[in-house]
């Protein structure tokens, strides 16, 4: 008999049958409706193929942890009318895309729907969990009691600033997979990644069962390589968002990231 899997379970499940599979965990992101709200789920659909765990942006005013072209694809999606009541019920609609989804938002968007509703009407959607960016540990206990109710995940953020005693308390707190940022700043841009991050991924990996996913700058199959031996998976955003500003497929983009 198959066992059947909570929906934060299915995140971790996913990036361990990558590993499993001699592969790196991708996890791509793109924000909601842009840069065509009529492809939306097509998108989602081609992403899901070659992408193990996929992350829906929910568009923000002030996206203030995102890079320019994270910016731009944010404004315009809600010039497009694209809002989280839009996102859920397009999600509803489409039914299983092929991977888990987790939508990433700030947390005013996430007010404003209301928790409850939130956690009911996203699991309803097939959706697995949240990353809230903008979300201290301190004050995420009623988010994070609503999403149990539901067996939704709350992915933690971590970065190499985060002290070792913050380390330990995000990493046992996370749920789905903890969220490595690579460097300090933003997202976006095409610098090398330090060198020392790959110690700071063997860190963070000490201090969780959970599959760790390291994410800002990845651009190119070698990063994807080199992250990949120190982390279960990367996290693909801003150079897969100019791709598809592009026209290009986004399919044949993340397969090449691991050729």
């Amino acid at each position: 008999m198959t066992e059947v899997l909570s929906p934060r379970d299915r995140i971790s499940e996913a990036l361990r049958t990558a590993n499993a599979n001699g592969k790196v965990g991708l996890v791509p992101f793109i924000t909601a409706g842009y840069p065509d709200k009529d492809l939306f789920i097509d998108t989602l659909k081609a992403i899901a193929r070659e992408g193990n765990v996929v992350e829906v942006g929910v568009p923000f005013s002030d996206p203030m942890a995102d890079g320019v072209t994270i910016q731009r694809s944010s404004h315009a999606a809600i010039a497009a009318g694209v809002s989280l009541h839009w996102i859920i019920d397009e999600l509803t609609a489409a039914g299983d895309i092929g991977a888990p989804v987790v939508l990433m938002s700030y947390m005013n968007p996430l007010l404003a729907f209301g928790f409850d509703e939130l956690a009911a009407k996203s699991a309803a959607a097939g959706v697995c969990g949240f990353i809230v960016p903008d979300l201290p540990w301190e004050e995420s206990e009623l988010f994070r009691d609503v999403l149990d109710s539901k067996e939704l995940a709350l992915v933690q953020l971590v970065t190499p600033a985060t002290p070792d005693p913050r380390l330990e308390l995000l990493c046992k707190g996370s749920q789905g997979f903890v969220y490595a940022v690579t460097i300090t700043g933003i997202t976006g841009g095409d610098v090398a990644l330090p060198p020392e991050v790959t110690n700071y991924l063997d860190q963070v990996k000490s201090h969780t069962d959970l599959p760790v996913c390291a994410g800002f700058g990845v651009r190119h199959a070698e990063q994807v390589a080199n992250l990949g031996s120190h982390a279960n998976g990367v996290i693909v955003g801003s150079a897969l968002v100019e791709r598809l500003e592009a026209g290009d497929d986004p399919a044949a983009f993340l397969a090449g990231l691991r050729a």
